[in-house]
């Protein structure tokens, strides 16, 4: 087994294997190799992904949660004060409303995404999704009512999506991925969306590509918005627009 992850790529191949023969019975043991071989992420075989602390599950083609955005978990979670309202925007499996509402019992934690296969995962994941347009997305009664809103929105310019790993690139949805011309069109649509939505002194956490940090605070600034960098790291840097 190890061989053949090597040979297809895997650079974990070992780790992969080990964690292969734990998930999968025996018997469907050696279809799960082929699809991982034939460039289907790890965790979208095993049906499941680690995130900040929590384990959930996972549907085919549903993004896979990033261990690189788990900071959002924790800048949440330090900027809550008491019984607030949380929400985690384009949430596909739900893993930052899951990690949130874990880390944060007595927070109202909900989610969005306009992939009704990422509703029903983000769903299966205990987490109170609804499906529609970003923030647009949440029932009446949150208007005015946002404390955080939480984003890990596509930020990858549309030329550059061949330079994501060839297996996200694959299997995960074009929309889940691509930023647009210049990487931000995701976020000028929530940035239009968050004067409704936000409570006062409400603010949205999100991240983007270090090289998109000027942009970032030009949306802001257009949207009547101050935004600050927080965290920078592997090549990413935390934002909070208030």
């Amino acid at each position: 087994m190890v061989a053949r992850l090597l040979a297809a790529g895997c650079v974990w191949a070992e780790d992969e294997a080990a964690v292969l023969r734990a998930a999968v019975p025996a018997a469907e043991l050696a279809a799960a190799v082929d699809r991982r071989v034939d460039g289907e992420p790890l965790e979208h075989v095993v049906g499941w992904a680690d995130f900040a602390g929590v384990r959930v599950r996972l549907s085919p083609p549903v993004f896979v949660p990033r261990p690189g955005a788990e900071p959002l978990v924790e800048l949440a979670c330090a900027r809550v004060r008491g019984a607030q309202v949380v929400v985690d925007v384009g949430c596909g499996s739900g893993a930052i409303a899951a990690a949130v509402a874990a880390a944060r019992p007595g927070l109202t934690v909900l989610a969005t995404d306009t992939d009704p296969v990422a509703v029903d995962c983000a769903r299966a994941n205990g987490v109170v999704a609804y499906r529609g347009d970003w923030l647009d997305a949440l029932p009446d009664q949150w208007l005015g009512g946002v404390d955080i809103a939480v984003a890990h929105l596509p930020y990858v310019p549309t030329g550059a999506l061949g330079e994501v790993a060839r297996d996200y690139r694959s299997a995960e949805p074009t929309i889940a991925l691509d930023g647009g011309a210049d990487g931000l069109a995701p976020l000028r649509q929530v940035l239009d969306q968050l004067t409704r939505w936000l409570a006062p002194g409400g603010s949205l956490l999100t991240l983007a590509a270090d090289g998109q940090s000027a942009g970032v605070r030009t949306l802001a600034a257009a949207a009547g918005r101050s935004g600050q960098p927080l965290h920078s790291a592997a090549g990413s840097t935390f934002w909070q627009i208030g």
